[in-house]
């Protein structure tokens, strides 16, 4: 009887540790949560370059569909730069900083919508919360060397 016992016990156990996700990781990013004014874009002359309208300030080819955004130039210095993930409260999905705004814009992003006029229209202006991605190594090494 013991011996039963303990063999189902084993047989439990061994399929428990079996069912565990090997897949799983830590995220090895810190999403950092910042409130900003939201609007919205699109890739026509009028809102961005009149000769290179499909043309990011850092020479990115904006591509209808992309989930891209602008930020403002106060944004760059508190790290979202180039290529940094952003995940919008009320947005689905990731989205990266491929384009600058004008140097009058503060604390702002502009969400590309491709030719979507009547989105970006609709979109508004906003005031959401916003989590970017910062790697963790990078915040330990800043640390260290500061």
């Amino acid at each position: 009887m013991i011996g039963s016992r303990r063999i189902g016990c084993i047989a439990i156990l061994v399929i428990l540790l079996s069912c565990r996700d090997k897949g799983t990781q830590e995220d090895p990013y810190i999403w950092k949560p910042i409130k900003v004014t939201a609007t919205a874009y699109n890739s026509f002359p009028s809102q961005t370059s009149f000769d290179h309208p499909g043309i990011t300030a850092w020479g990115d080819s904006l591509i209808p569909g992309m989930k891209w955004i602008a930020v403002s130039r106060d944004l760059i210095a508190k790290g979202l730069t180039h290529n940094t993930m952003v995940k919008i409260d009320r947005m689905d999905g990731v989205y990266l900083v491929k384009d600058k705004m004008h140097g009058r814009w503060r604390n702002r992003i502009d969400i590309y919508m491709g030719v979507d006029k009547k989105g970006a229209l609709e979109w508004g202006r906003k005031k959401v919360w916003i989590r970017y991605a910062v790697k963790k190594d990078s915040l330990s090494n800043t640390l260290e060397n500061k």
